[in-house]
């Protein structure tokens, strides 16, 4: 395979990475929001805890738990039965014209529409419809998502790809990933703003992604893969995954898994609530004044000079950039979890979103680099577990009970409502410190892996004294204009995980 990619191949890469993109954050950041922004608007705790429906919170969590566990099924599915036919554009193609036209379904959505379908005039019993149709069709939507996307695009960039070029692709898809969810959260301002409607919303970014698979079908073309179609069973090969054989012969693989694994774990604490939380809690309270602006200047400098260095760094030193990328995450996220102060959170973002960014591109280079090139198919069902499955159902509840632990609340039609706290930014914090395990293991099986060792303890003990140095000092940190962080340490996170889960 040569290494460099032809433009009709990097067209096909970056429209349909935009396209993944935009559905993907379309459902993953204003779902969410549109579950508290409209599905609960003017329903107050007092009003939840007397008809016994779930927090908002709470259903936000089940909802990415149960899109997950969809993706899932549908990626094993889907991805064994694409590797079989040796087929990717027809999954690609027809898969995001139908994934579009379900997103533009969800701006028919309503608590007014859903009373009229089902012939329901209790107002408890609407809502709790209505939440279950937006949870219901947004598994619908990851179907459809999962099938086009995480099975057929995502094996079809792998097939296109070797290990040279694959930095670079992943780098690619990762920037034009930010653009679309930039692109996205741009046009959802103005739903949370309500300049616009849902409905509007909806139908315009699901046309969009429809009208990218239309363009698939005239410029995509199936890459040539290795092996030949074969007449094994293909329930065999729905599991081959699985198999204790499989997983010894691919170690390097599964430990890398299982690091992206925690890594996602980390960042869907705090993700599914992240938009709620900015919009309710940070923006409202926010004072853009000079030293404001130099800081959020400043910030963006830094993430785009950190992000720069250490991807040149990767290419010198994998196990020193991995190392400096989680500490950076980890030191992020710690900031994030002292103070709701705009300066605060400004100075928080910089080095979290360097992490974020960076070892999404390092762990993702790997992965492909890892994966048997006459297998890939086989495997994207294994790799849909460690990415979206276990992240997507512990992530979200460890968040779930972070934000219901600290109770922070703003007042909405004169009661108050539960919103996202800084608490969920700590929790992350704590999870992200377990990336090191698996990197560490994985170091091993490299050369020069004693002096890896030393690296990785340093880099441990740095981690965790950011977290306690922030967590003893966050009293005198100044707090943002709307809310005041409940305290939270180390004991109250066990203390308060054990009680909820009882």
């Amino acid at each position: 395979m040569e290494n460099k990619l032809t433009k009709r191949t990097w067209l096909n890469i970056i429209v349909f990475s935009f396209m993944g993109g935009i559905a993907w954050n379309l459902e993953n950041i204003y779902f969410n929001t549109f579950l508290y922004d409209s599905i609960y608007e003017g329903v107050s705790n007092s009003k939840l805890a007397e008809w016994g429906i779930m927090a908002p919170s709470t259903a936000v969590s089940r909802m990415v738990a149960l899109s997950a566990i969809t993706a899932v099924v549908t990626t094993f599915i889907m991805g064994t039965l694409s590797e079989k036919m040796k087929k990717r554009k027809v999954f690609i193609s027809f898969g995001y014209i139908i994934w579009g036209v379900i997103t533009a379904a969800f701006g028919f959505i309503s608590k007014g529409n859903i009373a009229s379908l089902f012939g329901l005039s209790d107002e408890a019993n609407i809502l709790l419809y209505t939440i279950w149709a937006v949870i219901i069709m947004d598994m619908v939507m990851t179907f459809m998502g999962s099938t086009s996307n995480d099975s057929a695009f995502n094996a079809w960039t792998t097939d296109v790809t070797n290990p040279v070029v694959r930095p670079k692709v992943e780098t690619v898809l990762l920037f034009v990933g930010l653009v679309a969810m930039l692109a996205v959260m741009g046009v959802g301002s103005l739903c949370q703003g309500k300049v616009i409607s849902y409905q509007v919303f909806f139908l315009g970014l699901g046309l969009i992604v429809s009208l990218s698979g239309v363009f698939g079908l005239v410029a995509l073309k199936d890459p040539e893969i290795k092996g030949e179609k074969t007449n094994s069973n293909y329930w065999s090969d729905l599991f081959y995954g699985f198999r204790p054989s499989v997983v010894k012969e691919n170690s390097k693989l599964y430990l890398v898994l299982a690091a992206i694994c925690i890594y996602n774990i980390a960042i869907q604490v705090f993700f599914p609530y992240l938009f709620v939380y900015l919009g309710s809690v940070i923006v409202p309270g926010a004072v853009f004044d000079v030293k404001t602006i130099i800081v959020a200047v400043l910030a963006v400098a830094g993430l785009a000079a950190g992000v720069i260095l250490l991807l040149k760094a990767s290419g010198k030193d994998k196990v020193a950039a991995y190392i400096v990328t989680i500490v950076l995450l980890i030191a992020g996220l710690a900031v994030l979890s002292t103070s709701t102060n705009i300066i605060v959170v400004l100075i928080g973002i910089a080095p979290t979103l360097i992490g974020y960014v960076v070892l999404q591109i390092q762990l993702n280079a790997a992965v492909r680099d890892h994966i048997p090139e006459d297998k890939v198919g086989l495997f994207q069902g294994i790799r849909m577990i460690f990415f979206v499955l276990i992240p997507m159902v512990v992530g979200p509840w460890l968040g779930d009970i972070a934000i219901r632990s600290s109770n922070f609340t703003i007042i909405e039609y004169g009661e108050p409502k539960a919103v996202p706290s800084t608490s969920m930014f700590f929790y992350a914090s704590i999870v992200a410190l377990l990336i090191f395990v698996p990197l560490f293991l994985l170091s091993k099986k490299e050369p020069g892996s004693d002096k890896n060792k030393s690296k990785f303890i340093v880099a441990i003990i740095v981690s965790v004294a950011v977290i306690i140095i922030l967590t003893l000092v966050k009293d005198f940190i100044p707090a943002g204009a709307v809310v005041t962080p409940t305290d939270v340490t180390p004991t109250d996170v066990i203390e308060t995980t054990a009680a909820l889960v009882q």
